[in-house]
């Protein structure tokens, strides 16, 4: 192909063109920063092509990009799409013998290379767009690098970006240098940019309509808007509906092929373009003179410890919004309307999130194995994927077949990766044409990987729905479903059609059992609480596939958005891997509960009682019910209560080998005291029935056991005679006695073999103390006279002696006087 720069469209990257060709000839490696518009996804792959002998291979992020990048440069050739340029995009290929440039997706290039990483032919490929990040560019960036350092160190690679940090990018291609980086500008038209803030409690979608009808009066030709997701277009496109002599067109990834490419052609009448974040690069709107930005963007994100992923709408960068900005100056001054408060745009983050940090990393894992390198070690990346979501990747695919236990790719997981869809959805795909026949299989994989394609909650309903559609989801997914057909040809089963069992084996651990009757939250196998939003064909199903759910602000359970009823049988079959039983003695609600449970990760499936239950696991299930009851469930007599006190007492007042008496202490030497009733008991009845008492001590040593009365004597004799109980139970040992009747009593008792001193509570006539005291001799002397003064008037029948030390004790009154 003989290619000359005169004869190309005189755009501002024409300029730099054989500066690049002298870098790749140079380094073989280099990368071109250059603006939308200027014509490096067009113009450089032509350069290359009449420069190199072999294929020019152009990797695009986004199918329609690819598609348009093959137009365009086919139209520059005077050719048709397919001749010198072709593409290839998931479902969608045009080309020849005779094509030298080839436009493809990221992701389908990763399949090439996993297929033969040689890349027979091919001379050059063109990485373009890497500053949007995406996790197919980032890994089809590594192991582009890995095969030219080994296989094939004759290919050139050259990355094109309209925003990045490009030292970095140099660096991962260079070899012992950076790779070259070669800068084209562009003279943009001037550009007026405005805020127009969302009122108080307006809406996006209201915001973005009141300021696409305000750049529609104060500029001329088209309008571009920019929303995250298909919602928000549908919601603006309403609000627009009232517009005269425009078209409004929508411009996302769940039209089809010819869809999307019908809005990249000017229209005969003004139009409103309603797009997501697939019109930021890559692809060019023709005739837009203002741009109106949300401000928002949708991007993957994933709940692993929910195990929920999904998207979700986030602020975007300033890159992203200048990006944007750019789109309305390309053919004339254009005006910028942008949907947040001026004072919020400095806090805007630089750049994007890269998808590697923040998506599901379950099918860049399996690339990773397929390739040989399962934990990414060794690639040169951009950035290293985190190990966390990395390794969660290996446990579903673990979980789906694709990788044994020692994490090697089997060969189910290769086909599974050849079928180029997430995982989960080629198990379903592959596995489910021979259980449910082909057609089931490809129409509920296609309704799972199709953003936008249905709206009801229940997926019968949701497929009816598509199949008689003419909606453009509706027409994408039946092309979809052909496509998908095809693939899972040789795998189709005499089964009965059944969309649940294809949900259940992409998402074995969403299968979900009700949680109580009549309500309408469900347990899934992964541990998470989901319920339906409404009442419906549902609300009766004990279980249920859950296809998608999600996390909502506000909300304790997530919301189950797409799910078909489901039975235990299907579960147990599609989810096998999850299947556990075990066999549970715990103590529960004042009894040994032994029984035998069947599992589906952590829903139950089933219980019943074990018939043998293993006899040293009941032991410490019962041990288990004292330290969460206390030993409060023996049966605890006074006596009993008495002796754990005084016992208590001795082993603060001594030590060994008076024992410990609180329950930690006492359980940790069960094995001393407890049995062998501890091993017959069963429940808290059959505790009840064991006398601590008797069984406390066992733990005093035989030859101290008959010194327990002399160190800690359970009464104590006053001088009346009478033998009174000593309360031990506060910790210090107290002898509460009537006054009257320790009447010639001189010094206090001590106990401990002397170390510790009674503490006397000497009480009045009535019983209640009247005074406290470890030291009687004192209280003789020094506290007596005034509990005399005090009591006399008020018991004027007690003795009061002056002199209680002479006086004789009593227990009657004194009647004499």
């Amino acid at each position: 192909m003989d290619t000359h720069l005169a004869a190309l469209p005189d755009l501002p990257v024409r300029d730099v063109v054989p500066e690049v060709l002298d870098g790749l000839r140079d380094t073989g490696c280099a990368v071109l920063v250059a603006p939308p518009g200027t014509g490096k996804t067009t113009l450089v792959p032509l350069a290359l092509a009449g420069d190199y002998e072999g294929r020019i291979v152009v990797a695009e992020p986004r199918r329609v990009a690819a598609r348009a990048a093959a137009r365009r440069m086919a139209s520059l050739l005077g050719e048709r799409v397919g001749q010198t340029v072709g593409y290839s995009v998931r479902g969608d290929r045009e080309v020849s013998d005779a094509t030298r440039i080839e436009v493809v997706t990221s992701g389908l290039l990763v399949r090439r290379l996993q297929a033969d990483p040689d890349l027979p032919g091919v001379a050059a490929v063109v990485l373009d767009e890497c500053h949007e990040r995406h996790l197919d560019a980032d890994l089809l960036l590594a192991l582009l690098l890995d095969v030219r350092g080994g296989l094939r160190d004759d290919l050139r690679l050259l990355a094109t970006s309209a925003t990045v940090a490009a030292d970095r990018l140099a660096s991962l291609l260079g070899d012992a240098s950076p790779a070259p980086i070669v800068t084209a500008r562009t003279p943009l038209f001037d550009v007026e940019s405005r805020h127009v803030a969302p009122a108080r409690g307006e809406r996006v979608a209201a915001c973005v309509g009141r300021a696409v009808r305000t750049a529609l009066a104060e500029s001329d030709g088209d309008v571009l808007a920019f929303l995250p997701g298909v919602g928000e277009i549908a919601a603006v496109s309403d609000l627009l509906g009232d517009l005269s002599g425009v078209d409004v067109r929508v411009l996302h990834g769940g039209l089809t092929g010819s869809e999307q490419d019908a809005v990249l052609r000017e229209g005969q009448r003004r139009r409103v373009v309603l797009a997501t974040a697939i019109a930021e690069s890559s692809v060019t709107v023709p005739g837009v003179r203002a741009v109106v930005d949300s401000g928002r963007a949708r991007v993957p994100h994933v709940d692993h410890r929910r195990g929920l992923s999904g998207l979700t709408t986030v602020q975007v960068s300033a890159a992203v919004a200048e990006q944007r900005a750019g789109r309305a100056a390309r053919q004339g001054p254009g005006l910028v309307l942008r949907c947040w408060p001026e004072h919020e745009h400095g806090t805007l983050p630089a750049y994007p999130e890269p998808e590697i940090a923040i998506a599901d990393l379950t099918s860049l894992a399996l690339e990773l194995a397929c390739w040989g390198t399962p934990d990414g070690n060794g690639l040169s990346w951009w950035d290293p994927p985190p190990r966390g979501p990395l390794d969660a990747g290996v446990r579903v695919l673990t979980t789906l077949g694709a990788l044994d236990d020692g994490g090697k790719v089997t060969e189910r997981g290769r086909a599974m990766a050849r079928v180029g869809l997430h995982p989960r959805l080629a198990r379903a795909l592959l596995d489910g044409a021979r259980h449910t026949g082909r057609r089931c299989a490809a129409e509920v994989v296609a309704l799972l990987d199709t953003v936008g394609a249905g709206t009801a909650t229940d997926v019968d309903t949701a497929l009816s729905a598509l199949r008689r559609g003419n909606a453009a989801g509706a027409r994408r997914w039946r092309d979809d479903v052909a496509r998908l057909e095809r693939t899972a040809s040789k795998d189709q089963g005499s089964g009965t059609p059944d969309p649940a069992h294809v949900i259940a084996l992409a998402h074995p651990e969403r299968l979900a059992r009700r949680r109580a009757p009549g309500t309408r939250v469900y347990l899934m196998a992964n541990g998470t609480a989901a319920e339906l939003p409404h009442d419906g064909v549902l609300a009766d199903a004990e279980w249920l596939a859950i296809a998608e759910a999600t996390r909502e602000p506000g909300r304790k359970h997530a919301v189950i958005r797409l799910a078909a009823p489901a039975d235990v049988d299907l579960a147990t079959e599609a989810a096998a891997a999850l299947r556990r039983t075990d066999d549970e003695i715990t103590w529960a609600d004042g009894d040994v509960r032994a029984r035998h449970r069947d599992w589906l990760g952590a829903t139950e499936l089933d219980q019943r009682p074990l018939a043998n239950p293993d006899p040293a696991a009941i032991r410490s299930a019962v041990l288990d019910g004292l330290r969460a009851e206390g030993t409060e469930l023996l049966h605890w007599t006074r006596e009993a209560t008495d002796l754990r006190d005084r016992l208590a007492f001795l082993h603060r007042a001594l030590g060994e080998p008076w024992p410990a008496m609180d329950d930690a202490n006492l359980l940790a030497r069960a094995d001393e005291w407890l049995e062998p009733e501890l091993s017959t008991s069963r429940s808290r009845a059959d505790l009840g029935k064991l006398n601590a008492g008797d069984l406390l001590r066992r733990l005093v040593p035989w030859q101290h056991a008959a010194r327990l009365d002399d160190l800690a004597p359970e009464r104590i004799e006053v001088p009346t005679g009478s033998r009174i109980r000593v309360d031990y139970s506060g910790g210090d040992p107290v002898l509460p006695v009537r006054l009257q009747e320790t009447f010639g009593w001189p010094h206090t008792p001590v106990i401990a073999d002397g170390a510790v001193p009674v503490v006397l509570h000497l009480l009045s006539p009535a019983g209640r103390p009247c005074a406290v005291t470890t030291d009687l001799a004192s209280f003789w002397r020094n506290g007596y006279p005034q509990v005399r003064a005090e009591l006399r008037g008020r018991y004027p029948k007690h003795s009061w002696p002056e002199d209680p030390l002479t006086a004789e004790p009593t227990t009657r009154t004194n009647r004499r006087r």
